[in-house]
């Protein structure tokens, strides 16, 4: 019977080794060598080197001076993250979405943009799109006593083009340029 069971020991031993040491390992290191920064999370870090965030996690941001992500089901949590699980025709939802709706409409901008009212299927979605960032625009610009035309140029300097997708705009990166640049024209 030791005869029969040895190979499937050995063989079970030798796929354990394979699959769960060599690969992982050789994945890894192709990781850090090919892709760096994406292999240890995409982070952003301040000029001393302090990490802020990760480019592929939404933050939330408190107050009128900064740009405002997606909404988020789960408040922002990466352990809680997912979706609302709110159906369309759930009337909670299109209760939320109107009062969100009613606190950032502006009569002189039109219609709010479904991506600042509706949360991604994640909660996590750090990306607007350049139109629902163009909207908090003329509210950032106020808060912080900018020339809009100096802000607008910000949020094209970070628009960016991935090679599948419609144009995207990461908020934290763009937030964090926000609070470093001081070449940024003062409204008087």
């Amino acid at each position: 019977m030791f005869k029969q069971i040895r190979p499937a020991i050995s063989l079970l031993a030798v796929m354990t080794l394979l699959a769960g040491v060599v690969y992982p390992l050789a994945v890894t290191a192709v990781a850090q060598l090919a892709f760096p920064a994406q292999a240890n999370g995409s982070l952003l870090r301040n000029a001393q080197g302090e990490v802020l965030g990760s480019a592929l996690l939404a933050q939330p941001f408190e107050g009128k001076q900064w740009f405002q992500p997606r909404p988020s089901a789960a408040d922002y949590a990466t352990v809680a993250s997912g979706a609302s699980n709110l159906a369309a025709s759930n009337p909670a939802l299109a209760e939320r979405i109107a009062k969100d709706a009613q606190g950032l409409y502006r009569e002189d901008q039109g219609a709010v943009p479904m991506q600042l009212l509706t949360t991604s299927g994640s909660g996590l979605d750090p990306h607007l799109s350049p139109v629902a960032a163009e909207y908090q625009l003329a509210r950032v610009a106020a808060a912080r006593g900018i020339a809009p035309a100096s802000l607008k140029r910000l949020i094209e300097q970070h628009v960016e083009r991935p090679l599948v997708g419609p144009a995207v705009v990461n908020v934290l990166a763009l937030n964090l340029a926000l609070a470093d640049n001081s070449s940024l024209v003062k409204t008087e």
